[in-house]
């Protein structure tokens, strides 16, 4: 159950990244709140996944779904280049993840 709370809190992640985005520097309250909510939501699934993961393991992941995850809503949602290096760093960070993983003990 620990690894789906840490998967929760990573695409709450993206979510509210995506939000802070669309609120064009918190301008527009809609995405304001929604960034807010997903903010709080990432953090308290985190909370839970530390509490059984160690620190680093838990963040580096958590930090690495929110990185790719907005990656992916980047180049889908905002048209933002997916150039050949962009993927394979974006891989790397997918690799990074799954190494994390599997080398946690967990």
């Amino acid at each position: 159950m620990v690894w789906f709370y840490l998967i929760l809190a990573g695409m709450a992640e993206v979510f509210w990244s995506t939000c802070m985005k669309l609120s064009e520097g918190f301008s527009v309250l809609k995405f304001t709140i929604l960034t807010i909510v997903g903010m709080l939501v990432s953090f308290y699934f985190l909370s839970l996944a530390t509490k059984e993961l160690p620190l680093g393991t838990a963040y580096a992941i958590w930090t690495g779904i929110g990185a790719l995850g907005a990656v992916i809503v980047g180049i889908v949602m905002f048209k933002e280049p997916a150039n050949a290096a962009r993927l394979f760093f974006a891989l790397l960070l997918l690799i990074g993840i799954i190494g994390l993983k599997v080398t946690s003990g967990h």
